[in-house]
C-alpha cells in the first residue's frame, strides 16, 4: 500500500505553477526583442517588489520587523540575483537547451540540501528515483539540441550549473532561516528588493543598450513576468515554501522546461507536439509520483512532517 505525502491540492497548485513559469519561458523570448535579459530581470524584481511593497501596506504588514530577518531577507536576495545573473550570463555563451538541462538540477540540489540541512526532509530510495526519473525526462526532452561541447559552451553550463545551485540554496536557506519569522509576502518582498540592485547593476555594466524598443507585445510580456509571475506565482510559491518539504516542492519545478516546450511552441506558436515531448512529460509525471509516494510503513512519518509543515 502506498500514500501521497503531498494531497491533490497542493499538487494541483504546484502544476499550475509550473504552468505559469513554463508559459513565462515564451514572454521572455518575446520581451528579449526589445528588453536585454539582465536588464528584464532587474525590472522585473523592481516592479513586482513595488507591487508587493503596496500590498503588504494595504494590509498593514509590517516591512522591516526585525534586523535578524531583513538581514536574512538580504541574504535570500542576494542569492536570488546571483541565481539569475548566472543564468542570463551564461546564455550568452551556451545554448538556450543546455542553460534549461543544468539549471534545472536545482531540484536535485535541493533535495540534497535539504537532507543535511532541513529536519524531517530527508532523501530515500523512492524519492532519489523520482528526481533521476525527472531528470532523465528534461534532458530527454533537449537532447538532440544540446549541440557539440565547446570551450564557451563549458564555461556557460557551468554558470548554468550555478545558477540552479543558487536556486537550491536561495529555496534551503529561506526555509532554514526565514519560514516561521516571515510571512510569505515578506519572504517574496525581500528576494525581489535586494536582488534588484544586483541585476540592474550587472545590467548596467554589460548590456547596452538595454531598451532598444518597445511594443504591445513587449508591454504584454513584461506584465506577465512582473505582475503573474514575480508577484502572484511567487506570492503561492512561498506560502507553499512555508507549508510543505521543499524537497517535495521544487521536485515539480521539473515540469517547467516541460510546460515551457508545450506551452510556448505547440500551444503559442503552433509547433507539433512531438514524441519527444510526451515522452518527457510522462517520464516527469512518474517521477512525480515516485517522489510524492511512500509505502504505508513510512508514510505516517512523512505525512505528519507535512501536517507540521502545514500546520
Amino acid at each position: 500500500m502506498y500514500r501521497a505525502q503531498l494531497r491533490w491540492q497542493p499538487v494541483i497548485v504546484l502544476v499550475a505553477i509550473a504552468m505559469t513559469w513554463g508559459a513565462n519561458m515564451a514572454f521572455i523570448k518575446f520581451a528579449a526583442r526589445d528588453v536585454a535579459p539582465l536588464f528584464m530581470a532587474g525590472l522585473r524584481s523592481l516592479v513586482a517588489g513595488f507591487v508587493i511593497f503596496l500590498w503588504m501596506r494595504f494590509r498593514g504588514i509590517a516591512l522591516f520587523p526585525k534586523a535578524a530577518i531583513v538581514a536574512h531577507g538580504a541574504v535570500a536576495g542576494l542569492l536570488f540575483g546571483i541565481e539569475f545573473a548566472l543564468i542570463y550570463l551564461g546564455l550568452q555563451n551556451t545554448l538556450a537547451s543546455r542553460t534549461y538541462v543544468f539549471v534545472y538540477t536545482a531540484p536535485l540540489f535541493v533535495a540534497l540540501g535539504a537532507h543535511f540541512f532541513l529536519k524531517d526532509d530527508r532523501l530515500n530510495r523512492w524519492k532519489v528515483m523520482g528526481l533521476v526519473l525527472a531528470f532523465t525526462g528534461v534532458a530527454f526532452l533537449f537532447l538532440r539540441s544540446l549541440g557539440p561541447l565547446s570551450e564557451g559552451m563549458l564555461r556557460g553550463d557551468l554558470m548554468a550549473v550555478g545558477g540552479g545551485v543558487f536556486w537550491a540554496a536561495t529555496t534551503i536557506y529561506v526555509k532554514r532561516f526565514l519560514v516561521g519569522r516571515a510571512l510569505p509576502l515578506q519572504m517574496v518582498f525581500y528576494q525581489l528588493l535586494f536582488s534588484a540592485p544586483i541585476l540592474l547593476g550587472l545590467s548596467y555594466y554589460t548590456e547596452d543598450p538595454a531598451i532598444s524598443g518597445f511594443s504591445l507585445l513587449t508591454g504584454i510580456s513584461l506584465f506577465y513576468q512582473c505582475i503573474i509571475v514575480a508577484s502572484i506565482s511567487f506570492i503561492v510559491w512561498f506560502e507553499m515554501v512555508h507549508r510543505y518539504p521543499v524537497s517535495l516542492l521544487h521536485a515539480f519545478t521539473f515540469f517547467v522546461p516541460v510546460f515551457g516546450v508545450l506551452i510556448s511552441g505547440a500551444l503559442m506558436l503552433g509547433e507539433v507536439i512531438t514524441i519527444r515531448l510526451v515522452i518527457a512529460l510522462v517520464m516527469v509525471g512518474l517521477g512525480m509520483v515516485l517522489v510524492n509516494y511512500r509505502p504505508m510503513g513510512t508514510a505516517a512519518a512523512s505525512r505528519h512532517a507535512v501536517q507540521r509543515e502545514s500546520g
